[in-house]
């Protein structure tokens, strides 16, 4: 009987070695199982990215994993694997040392390698690519016997062991590194040396034919180009060869050696290293440990009880918040504190609780979201503003005795303060208990397109604008999204292939799907752990100069490293900046976190849906589903926010609920013990919170218990599992049959797809605080919106929105403006002050400068003593800025002018010796003749990035009122069904998943009334798609849709160019302008005629003037 044959493959790269290895871990640990290995390791360049990733699959596939890292030691490589727990920990320190000296470019010291070998844990393996193997390869057997003296007399001989490669020649194209020639003398050289060899396959990919990504991805880093030729039917040597495979490699070599037992070896050694190496995920790495900093460190104090602690701070919290004596908040936190001790977790709900005490003491705006909510813990903490017995949250979905991972809280503050909690966290737990978490950046199809025809050297300009034609999508998804824009097949770029050749170009861009580009700091995530945090996880310096782990936050949730995410909300600085002018305008001191939640003016804005600029409820969608539904209250808010999801919008649950809501349905009562659970949804289940709590009323289970089967039912395996033991469980407590039955269809349905409450509520604090300042201090909260643009629309739409409530826009002016939008009173009202923030090419030092050396009598005092560039003070003038010190007799183009003479006969500044120019008169007119109204429109946009003296479609209101266009103002007073014309600015376009599946296309418009929302289905992409995303000035035809109190929305049958119909109304008049709209029931091909000269504004282009309208 023959002896079962094993191999283990020890040099192993993952997509992890950015741009060299071409698989993720899984597909590697997934072939590993197909070829029946017991063992793998992974060994990627610099990095230990993808170990933990690599290790829970091996786990998942019952295979031993192996870890190292092949190190860059300069001039030459060495691949380093560790033994045991404290091979790990020295191996995380040597990525760590690695990565020290210069971002993205890891160099290890040799000499900090033998430091750490010296201990024992490691194993160095020196192949063709190390010193030795380069001297080997060039026939330097002497020099490579010194360099081998040199590590012997550092490292101990049995951690040393050389690599033997050897690929089969494929091409015709001999590559000495590989041969068997220089496998054979390397064999040799250690076995002549008394040093072990084993054999590995360098493999960078999973299987021959994926080669073709390796040659992509050298082509990308090389320049080298390819060829359609090569890429086809192209193979490789470097794969995951099987066991079968191996062994005759090891056969050749020693037959080329006229040894076999060479060859045998070979194989031997590389079983006992890699029996030497293998190691214990649990044991060895910590997976499932639970590693949170110090109490001592924590509190600041030794010899602490942490349960009593955070026993004593929790009833301190309660009597702050007034519920201290009340039987249900004590029964509700002693059950809390019970399974927090259960797991342990006390000490995390301290530290948690220290970082949120740590951001409040910097007077930076914080607020808890997330399943976090529903813990009364949380709130008696502070950590949360939401008291979860009010709106009946519970602890189960967000902590459960049943699941032993520490839980998820995370924390929204301020995003222009992020990066000061930060660094106060460093200093408060240290470096060497604190990390960033990072974030893999992994193609998405236009980088993929973009690569890959660089890549096949086709044009850049061809390849870049073919890229920004594709949604933002996975690079795998590349061909399905061709197929659903046919827009796309009509591009220049796509008429540059045969079909054949498109095909493979776009297999070739699905194939760099989803595999890392580079590691990025996340913009969130933040470890903190104990002193051992650094021995369990490799760190590298992020671009922002902070320590940040190799690790991603799923890596960091296995590790049981304490991960907190650190949330920064632009909102959450756009309602603190609203909040300090609300103090400097008007002397009052706002606590938002405060005020009543039931205050009957901020309901009947959000039912108005004149919500732009407000957290969560801006976009047309929730728009028009608030207009439907009208929320009344905090708790209705909660249900809105949770139906405006993805996975409810998908399961149609809006439509049920709003059935019953507006009394268009009965109530669906199901039996009296769920009624309670139902009744504030209308008896529609809705939230997670109520899946849970029927499964538990139906079964007798625990709410713990229903959690988890809740979570089951998201797979098709688990569901049919949970069926089968809901309704055994139910019959045993007597419900009847098609009660069970009827119950298990709507869990069924709405399990997977409703929306946690506690997620929600989280979500509707930061919603209602936005909109109660935008219903009681417009002016301060549009300012901040402006200031800190939270939202999803351009500013000019903001500013327009503030002009429709009243608040006038007040012009840039080098003596008022600031770095922010201000508040000011103008006659009794308030107005806003534009900024210099959003003035072009303008940097942040040059606004500093105005504004300390204001106020300024002329334009060429602002010169001498501000010294701000040409071309910002160009751009000023432009604007406006200086209109307040213009004389009578002088217009912009006056200063234009003088700003000339200034530069040219003064001198550029810049810290030397200048005339005084106070004396100077500048008062003479060059007589010509001011910019008009639309010129000073277009100005505006291209330095400001909005049309502040006015809207840009107010030149056509008169083409309008002919042409039969309704104001956004008044669809409300029309019938629903009718067709109508609306036009104005395309502001947004989106493509949100919907139930069917099939594109969609939002579009929002804005006239000088406010904004209007259309939807482009099928039938009229055919004929419109390339208008909408390709103009930016829109007329849309389409019927009117009402729903609800005030919901609104347009099907849109039409769209059109506003400038091209305006050209044919200047020169054949209206009648042709109706006829054309007419005739577009039919498909047309529209030439639209594009004007050179024109100047860009993003991806549009802004055309040259004609008369008083401007074309875009």
């Amino acid at each position: 009987m023959h002896a079962k044959r094993n191999f283990t493959h020890l040099n192993v790269s993952s997509a992890y070695s950015l741009r060299f290895g071409t698989a993720l871990p899984e597909k590697i640990v997934s072939q590993a199982k197909q070829l029946n290995f017991s063992k793998i390791a992974l060994t990627d360049q610099d990095t230990l990215s993808g170990a933990i990733n690599f290790v829970q699959h091996c786990l998942t596939q019952e295979i031993t994993p192996i870890i190292g890292v092949d190190f860059n030691l300069g001039r030459s490589r060495a691949l380093v694997l560790a033994r045991g727990k404290n091979g790990w920990t020295d191996l995380c320190r040597l990525v760590s040392k690695a990565h020290e000296k210069e971002r993205g470019k890891p160099q290890l010291d040799v000499l900090d390698l033998w430091e750490k070998m010296q201990k024992g844990n490691l194993v160095t393996i020196l192949g063709v690519n190390s010193d030795i193997g380069q001297s080997v390869l060039r026939n330097r057997n002497d020099l490579a016997s010194n360099l081998l003296n040199n590590w012997l007399s550092n490292v101990d001989r049995n951690d040393l062991v050389i690599e033997i490669v050897a690929h089969p020649n494929l091409h015709k194209v001999v590559d000495p590194k590989y041969s068997i020639s220089t496998a054979a003398r390397l064999t040799a050289f250690a076995r002549d040396n008394r040093l072990k060899a084993i054999l590995t396959n360098a493999a960078r990919y999973v299987t021959a034919e994926d080669a073709i990504v390796a040659e992509l991805l050298d082509s990308v880093e090389s320049k080298k180009q390819l060829n359609f030729d090569q890429v086809r039917q192209f193979r490789g040597s470097a794969y995951l060869k099987s066991t079968h495979d191996m062994y005759q490699i090891a056969f050749n070599i020693g037959k080329y050696l006229s040894s076999l037992e060479a060859g045998q070896l070979l194989l031997k050694f590389s079983e006992q290293i890699a029996d030497e190496c293998s190691l214990n995920p649990k044991k060895d790495l910590g997976i499932g440990s639970i590693n949170v900093p110090e109490i001592d460190v924590v509190l600041n104090k030794s010899n602490l009880d942490p349960v009593q602690v955070l026993y004593n701070k929790c009833q301190s919290g309660l009597n702050s918040l007034g519920v201290s004596t009340k039987n249900e908040y004590q029964d509700r936190l002693k059950k809390e504190l019970e399974v927090i001790n259960k797991l342990n977790f006390a000490g995390y709900f301290l530290t948690v609780s220290e970082v949120v005490n740590l951001t409040k003491e910097k007077g930076i705006r914080v607020a808890a979201r997330g399943s976090g909510a529903g813990s009364l813990v949380n709130y008696a903490l502070g950590i949360s503003g939401l008291d979860p017995i009010k709106y009946n949250l519970i602890m189960e979905r967000f902590l459960s005795p049943l699941r032993s991972a520490l839980p998820d809280i995370d924390i929204d503050v301020e995003s222009d303060r992020r990066l000061e909690i930060y660094d106060a966290i460093y200093k408060r737990f240290g470096k060497d208990r604190v990390a960033c978490i990072s974030m893999r950046e992994t193609y998405r199809v236009r980088h993929a397109i973009r690569d890959v025809g660089a890549a096949l050297g086709l044009p850049i300009t061809e390849i870049d604008a073919f890229a920004k034609a594709f949604p933002r999508v996975s690079a795998r998804k590349a061909k399905k999204v061709l197929q659903e824009l046919p827009e796309l097949k009509k591009s220049s770029f796509a008429k540059l292939f045969s079909q054949g050749n498109l095909d493979l170009y776009l297999d070739l861009v699905e194939k760099l799907d989803c595999l890392p580009r580079h590691l990025a700091m996340h913009p969130c995530g933040v470890i903190l752990s104990d002193k051992s945090l650094l021995d369990r996880t490799p760190v590298e310096f992020s671009a922002a100069n902070y320590p940040m782990s190799q690790f991603d936050k799923d890596d960091v949730e296995l590790m049981g490293f304490l991960k907190l995410d650190i949330l920064g909300i632009r909102m959450q600085s756009a309602m603190a900046y609203s909040v300090s002018e609300i103090k400097r305008i008007n002397n009052l001191d706002i606590n938002l976190d405060k005020i009543a939640l039931d205050d009957q003016k901020t309901f009947r804005l959000i039912q108005s849906t004149k919500t732009l600029g407000c957290f969560q409820i801006e976009s047309p969608g929730q728009r028009e589903l608030i207009g439907k539904f009208g929320p009344e209250s905090f708790n209705d808010l909660i249900i809105d926010i949770s139906l405006f999801r993805p996975g409810p919008i998908k399961s149609d649950m809006i439509t049920p609920f709003l059935e019953v809501r507006q009394n268009r349905k009965p109530y669906p009562f199901l039996h009296e013990k769920l009624d309670p659970i139902l009744q504030e949804t209308s008896g529609v289940v809705v939230f997670h919170e109520q899946v849970i709590k029927i499964i538990s009323i139906m079964t007798g289970c625990s709410l713990a218990l229903a959690d988890e089967k809740r979570r089951a039912m998201g797979f098709e395996l688990g569901q049919a599992e949970v069926e089968e033991w809901f309704i055994k469980s139910a019959k045993k407590l007597k419900y009847s049959f098609d009660l069970i039955n009827y119950i298990w269809e709507i869990l069924k349905a709405f399990a997977s797809f409703g929306f946690c409450k506690a997620h929600s509520a989280a979500f509707a604090f930061p919603t209602y605080q936005s909109a109660w300042l935008k219903t009681h201090f417009p002016a301060a909260f549009i300012a901040g919106v402006l200031t800190h643009d939270p939202g999803m629309y351009p500013k000019r739409l903001i500013a327009n929105d503030a002009k429709n409530f009243g608040i006038k826009l007040l012009p840039l002016d080098v003596n008022k403006s600031d770095e922010c939008y201000r508040v000011e009173k103008v006659e009794e009202r308030e107005g806003i002050r534009l900024s210099f923030l959003d003035v072009r090419s303008i940097s942040r030092e040059e606004i500093r400068k105005i504004v300390k050396n204001r106020p300024y009598k002329s334009l060429a005092d602002f010169w001498q003593r501000a010294q701000i560039s040409k071309d910002v003070t160009e751009n000023i003038i432009l604007a406006g800025g200086f209109d307040s010190l213009i004389p009578s007799n002088l217009n912009r183009r006056d200063l234009l002018l003088q700003l000339f003479d200034l530069e040219h006969n003064l001198g550029i500044i810049n810290d030397q010796l200048v005339l005084d120019v106070s004396t100077i008169d500048t008062n003479i007119s060059s007589g010509l003749p001011n910019f008009t109204k639309s010129e000073n429109i277009f100005n505006e946009l291209r330095v400001l990035g909005l049309d502040a003296s006015s809207h840009l479609v107010e030149s056509y209101i008169p083409f309008f009122k002919k042409l039969g266009v309704t104001p956004s103002r008044m669809l409300s007073s029309l019938t629903s069904g009718k067709e109508v014309l609306v036009a104005g600015v395309k502001v947004t376009t989106q493509t949100p998943p919907i139930r069917s599946g099939k594109r969609v296309i939002f579009l929002t418009l804005d006239d000088p009334t406010g904004p209007s929302d259309a939807a482009f289905f099928e039938d009229a992409q055919i004929n419109y798609a390339a208008t909408v995303y390709n103009s930016l000035l829109l007329v849309v035809r389409g019927n009117l849709r009402k729903t609800g109190p005030r919901g609104l929305s347009i099907r849109a049958t039409g769209c059109w160019d506003l400038t091209y119909l305006h050209q044919i109304y200047q020169k054949h008049g209206l009648l042709e302008v109706k006829k054309f709209i007419d005739l577009s029931f039919k498909p047309k091909n529209i030439k639209y005629q594009v004007k050179a000269g024109g100047m860009s504004l993003g991806r549009r282009t802004l055309l040259e003037l004609e008369s008083e309208t401007i074309e875009i």
